[in-house]
């Protein structure tokens, strides 16, 4: 096959606004196994947000947003939802940044040739495809943008800002989780920024620059155990795990070292395929982390799904619930 015929149909990312899962996730509510954890996540959910002294910390790691999930995103912030982003350098770049730049991922397979898609210069996530040229132009934008910026180290969080600034005037794709941050001031970290596009782009950067970026990830840690004692009482929607998760989980450890008194997260959702007994779930499920002093049991939920199945049903309800239309935004970026 050729390279036009195998990127012919993109990945459509979902409209939690245009489907209404309240009466579905009540009714799962009744059921039993995943489709009652499913539901009580939901509640869980909705009750963090409605809860006018919490903060909400999403967190995602995996593909979710090459594979469709990319606006509920976008949407949560937007709406007020939620307060601080942490996730995955490839979340971010080579996903979200690299739609917004107007290009995009395409429904595939897995039972294919990867020499084949190799010899084509495109990439495969299970079974979606991406250029390869394409995400090239992702690694070169980040590396005009680092460019243009005054050498210094910074945080991930203040190099994501840059790139949503570039965003406002140069994005094709308005509905981007990084512009939307940016225009509501809801701050992101990537914790492993070069874990990514914004990594070949940053080396791009410093090879040809002797003064130059660099990205400090302890100063990432240091300004989001700064968010986590400005909120003071926060929730965790969790969406697959990784360094995300116990980073946003670490604030609370981190918080106490620096003498300041911080509740552990009141609430906490995970959604996730990770088996526990091998310690691959991210280190602990949620009832562990209350042995470090992390999480609260009161109101937590693990959903052992994976994340495009549930999700979406997950942030419908709560949007068609309402509770964030009481909600203000905190614009955490602006206490630094």
């Amino acid at each position: 096959m050729k390279k036009h015929e195998l990127l012919n149909t993109p990945v459509e990312q979902i409209d939690i606004k245009s489907i209404n899962t309240v009466s579905l996730i009540e009714a799962m509510a009744k059921m039993s196994f995943s489709a009652r954890e499913t539901a009580r996540a939901a509640m869980i959910l909705e009750k963090m947000i409605s809860d006018s002294e919490c903060a909400v910390f999403l967190t995602i790691a995996g593909s979710t947003q090459a594979a469709g999930c990319m606006h509920i995103y976008s949407d949560m912030v937007r709406c007020g939802m939620i307060d601080a982003v942490i996730a995955t350098g490839a979340s971010i770049v080579d996903m979200d940044f690299f739609e917004a730049l107007g290009f995009r991922h395409y429904r595939g397979t897995p039972h294919v040739d990867d020499t084949m898609l190799r010899d084509n210069y495109i990439d495969r996530i299970y079974d979606t495809f991406i250029d390869e040229r394409e995400l090239q132009v992702c690694d070169k934008t980040v590396k005009t943008i680092a460019d243009s910026m005054k050498p210094g180290v910074y945080s991930s969080r203040e190099f994501i800002k840059e790139m949503g600034c570039y965003l406002k005037s140069h994005a094709k794709k308005k509905d981007s989780l990084v512009l939307s941050c940016y225009e509501t001031d809801v701050p992101v970290f990537c914790p492993a920024f070069s874990d990514s596009s914004a990594g070949f782009g940053l080396v791009l950067h410093q090879t040809e620059k002797a003064d130059h970026v660099s990205i400090d990830s302890v100063k990432d840690f240091r300004e989001l155990t700064e968010v986590k004692i400005k909120a003071h009482k926060t929730g965790l929607f969790m969406i697959g795990g990784g360094v995300p998760k116990n980073f946003a989980q670490d604030t609370v450890i981190c918080a106490e070292l620096l003498g300041k008194e911080v509740p552990m997260h009141a609430y906490a959702v995970q959604i996730t395929v990770a088996d526990v007994r091998d310690g691959a779930c991210s280190g602990s499920t949620l009832k562990e982390a209350n042995s470090w002093g992390k999480v609260d049991t009161v109101s937590e939920q693990m959903v052992y799904a994976e994340a495009t199945t549930v999700l979406p049903l997950i942030a419908s309800y709560v949007y068609h619930k309402g509770s964030w239309k009481k909600r203000k935004h905190r614009r955490y970026s602006n206490i630094f």
